[in-house]
């Protein structure tokens, strides 16, 4: 549905970041009006290196400013929504857990705030994440499952779950909620998380290092599909139906941490460089992986990519970027 972009005006949080860069310049691509609300500037984050950052609007600011969010809504006369900023990295939320909860609940009430007292705002996707479910005896996790975060990143996440329902319930604001797993793909400059970690790794001729006992499954989810994901939602969208919901979207692969470095080692034909394992992880959920059920029933929904296609195309992005 290219031509449901054309002359849009949209406004995305957290634009330079991994996720928010790939779904940037896919709305560029169909020819939205795209503005980005942008704290730091990163020069080498994705949406600088693909040329798209200088070719959307740029609004100044951080997420928990509520006044810079209602001026940048009203003044850019926003039709959508995508409310991707967040602090998104576990350890770093157990280290500094006030900057994560300041950022990722309260910049969540402002920005949906702010589009209530905009009324032209027409659709609204707040991104949540696996980690809002908290550990779960039933796998894999459907969205009837209780929200019970335990730790800091977890409940943050969690709580703006929470919020964003609150505010369809209480206000009728026209937004969904989106839980996928762990993205990976071109662009994280995280270089601490298990896939880019990794890849840099085997690039300099050291061994990939893992900071859990190598067990723990997660959910690794293509960022370009997550991007093309969140496009169908918001398509889907004028289907008042759908207001309200969470949807988890995944590829549904249960795959431990080991077995993903193991896919990448082969692929990079490293096999001589064998992983440390560290098993430090702390306050870490060891096995959760996502049902999209309800997204392929409700919204004929479906990944695109297999798991090593979308390595292979991670791996020769940070070939490029680390090797000249």
């Amino acid at each position: 549905m290219k031509d449901f972009w054309k002359n849009r005006n949209v406004f995305i949080t957290g634009c330079t970041g991994l996720l928010g860069s790939h779904l940037t310049g896919m709305l560029v691509e169909r020819e939205a009006n795209v503005v980005g609300l942008v704290r730091d500037l990163v020069p080498k984050s994705n949406l600088n290196l693909s040329g798209v950052y200088d070719r959307i609007n740029i609004v100044r600011g951080c997420i928990e400013d509520f006044f810079t969010l209602e001026r940048a809504l009203n003044e850019y006369e926003v039709d959508s929504v995508f409310h991707l900023a967040a602090q998104t990295i576990v350890g770093t939320a157990n280290r500094n857990p006030l900057s994560t909860l300041e950022s990722n609940i309260k910049g969540s009430w402002c920005l949906l705030e702010a589009c209530r007292r905009v009324p032209i705002v027409k659709r609204i996707i707040v991104a949540s994440s696996d980690k809002a479910y908290g550990e779960q005896e039933e796998l894999p996790y459907k969205e009837t499952a209780p929200l019970k975060g335990s730790h800091p990143y977890d409940v943050s996440k969690s709580c703006s779950d929470l919020i964003s329902c609150a505010y369809y319930n209480t206000y009728k604001l026209p937004v969904c909620v989106t839980r996928c797993g762990n993205f990976y793909g071109p662009g994280d400059l995280n270089f601490n998380r298990i896939v880019p970690g990794t890849i840099r790794s085997l690039l300099n001729n050291e061994p990939p290092v893992i900071r859990s006992d190598g067990t723990f499954i997660r959910d690794y989810f293509y960022v370009k599909d997550a991007a093309l994901a969140y496009l169908h939602l918001a398509e889907k969208m004028d289907d008042v139906n759908i207001h309200g919901e969470p949807f988890n979207f995944s590829n549904e692969l249960q795959i431990t941490v080991l077995e993903l470095v193991g896919k990448i080692v082969k692929l990079m034909g490293r096999d001589d460089l064998r992983p440390v394992i560290l098993n430090r992880a702390e306050h870490e959920i060891k096995h959760q992986y996502l049902s999209a059920k309800k997204a392929r029933d409700m919204l004929e929904w479906k990944p695109k990519y297999v798991l090593d296609e979308a390595l292979k195309e991670t791996i020769e992005w940070y070939t490029r970027l680390l090797q000249g």
